[in-house]
């Protein structure tokens, strides 16, 4: 079968990657290193998402602000073990001003220097957290809950389109607490509204759970994680809710006068998610033709091919298909109407029909002159694209009969698509392994992708810890998390020898 890439997932995982962002006209490089420009289709994915998760966020209370993309050093020179997470990603701005170098160049005004250095935003823990104290004075404003759209830099030295870039765009959420229990909810909470992001609209499978104290966001107390399996069995880092406790609270001033007049520290929370959830998208759905995209976060569910001929005979046809297209958009499926384009380019119908394969649309609808005149309609359902033979699945209904089903399929066409994810991640999940030999000979079986070893974990800490983490490097895997709701556990850690209080997910990761 002859497939619309010219590289095959298991032929190359990475390349295959690479070429279906270049072939669904996603994004391209920048001309800066590690920067991407975000092309129409992969933003629109990202603008469904963000619509569909600022919904979940405002849901819950939680107010949108905007804060500077400039940091002052000195804030974050409040939080050391924070700063010290970020140091070596950090972009630092020292001048405001260029002048020529005289040999036709440019260099910073040694006069226009910045009395204090500006740290391009990593994160904004400390710039929101000044911002908290001075508008936390009381009991009565808390808790406070608020929540950015942005962009952030991380110099990152390995880069890869999506998946970690030195710029990148997503949501952080930031509040500050009277106590701990409250604190702990939020952050629950925000993990909860991701795994049911990531599993209802995305159609990602995760496991949500606890990182183990060596892979916390810096300074945090807890950090929580949904983590999903790409089908090339490596682990991919959804998205992380972070309990702070009060060390940032601390730091910034973040405190509040109780009921009994005494001022207390805040217990504050971070949490977020970012433009990664597309590399994960394509990593969980996509084929060797190309994306197939969820029709909850797909911009164009369906798309309408009228075959034209380039004469003046077309305008029937076009009625047609326009006629079809309002009866579409005036249909509902999965909450929302129906998002249908009527594709008049010119060109051939089956060049155009390729183009939107690779994009992933759920549904393409083919419509020639007799279909119109017979009111029929050809549907090619993206994720069920060959039939048994090798050849394009086109399926053939009346007009009538397939209006009278389109939301039901996209419907399915989401429910099918997370099913073949989950049920493909839960074959990739050992759980056989009990001592480090036996981890060590499952991932070193090259002839296949290994997926994750579910492994009893006696919860190490401090140099303990360390040491596990250590064994871990030498065979190039990581603890992805302590997954919640797991099954009772007996027996020992195969690293430690003490007896055993959880289960982790050992995996290699992106």
């Amino acid at each position: 079968m002859k497939h619309a890439l010219s590289v095959t997932r298991q032929e190359d995982f990475a390349a295959w990657y690479q070429e279906v962002i270049a072939e669904a006209e996603m994004a391209e490089e920048s001309g800066v290193r590690g920067c991407m420009v975000i092309k129409p289709w992969g933003y629109g994915i990202w603008e469904r998402i963000q619509k569909l998760m600022d919904a979940r966020i405002k849901a819950a209370g939680v107010d949108n602000c905007y804060f500077p993309l400039f940091i002052p050093l000195s804030y974050f020179a409040k939080e050391a073990e924070h700063v010290d997470g970020f140091a070596k990603e950090m972009a630092v701005v020292t001048h405001h001003r260029l002048i020529q170098d005289g040999k036709g160049g440019l260099v910073p005004d040694p006069e226009a220097k910045l009395e204090e250095p500006l740290i391009v935003r990593p994160t904004s823990e400390t710039v929101i957290g000044q911002a908290m104290a001075r508008w936390v004075q009381s009991w009565r404003d808390l808790p406070l809950l608020t929540n950015q759209w942005a962009n952030v830099v991380r110099w990152e030295m390995r880069t890869r389109m999506f998946l970690r870039t030195s710029e990148f765009l997503w949501q952080e959420g930031h509040t500050a607490h009277a106590t701990r229990d409250d604190a702990m909810e939020e952050t629950l909470r925000a993990l909860e509204m991701y795994r049911a992001c990531a599993e209802d609209d995305l159609a990602m499978p995760v496991f949500a759970g606890e990182k183990p104290e060596n892979e916390r966001f810096p300074g945090a107390v807890a950090t929580y994680s949904i983590e999903a399996m790409m089908q090339d069995g490596k682990a991919l880092q959804a998205g992380t809710s972070h309990y702070l406790g009060t060390g940032f609270a601390e730091a910034a001033g973040i405190r509040y006068q109780d009921k009994e007049g005494q001022q207390v520290l805040c217990h504050t929370t971070s949490w977020g998610v970012s433009t990664r959830l597309i590399g994960g998208v394509i990593m969980t759905h996509g084929d060797d033709d190309g994306l197939r995209v969820p029709p909850a976060i797909a911009p164009h569910q369906v798309v309408i091919l009228p075959m034209l001929r380039d004469d003046d005979g077309d305008e029937a046809l076009l009625t047609y298909c326009e006629d079809l297209r309002k009866a579409l958009a005036a249909q509902t499926a999965l909450g929302e109407p129906i998002r249908v384009l009527l594709d008049k380019r010119a060109g051939k119908a089956t060049q155009k029909r390729w183009g939107w394969v690779k994009k992933g649309v759920p549904l393409i609808l083919e419509i020639g002159g007799r279909d119109a005149a017979g009111g029929q309609v050809s549907v090619v359902r993206r994720d069920r694209l060959y039939r048994e033979d090798g050849k394009v699945n086109f399926i053939g209904q009346g007009k009538d009969e397939f209006l009278g089903h389109a939301a039901a399929e996209l419907e399915d066409v989401q429910r099918a698509l997370f099913a073949e994810a989950r049920d493909r991640r839960d074959a990739q999940i050992h759980r056989g392994v009990t001592d480090l030999a036996g981890l060590e000979a499952y991932f070193a079986d090259s002839n296949r992708y290994p997926g994750w070893v579910e492994l009893a974990w006696s919860r190490p800490t401090g140099e303990a810890l360390d040491g596990v983490v250590q064994q871990l490097k030498a065979l190039k895997l990581t603890i992805r998390n302590t997954p919640q709701g797991g099954e009772p556990v007996s027996g020992t850690c195969p690293f430690t020898g003490d007896p055993a209080v959880e289960r982790i997910f050992v995996a290699r990761a992106y």
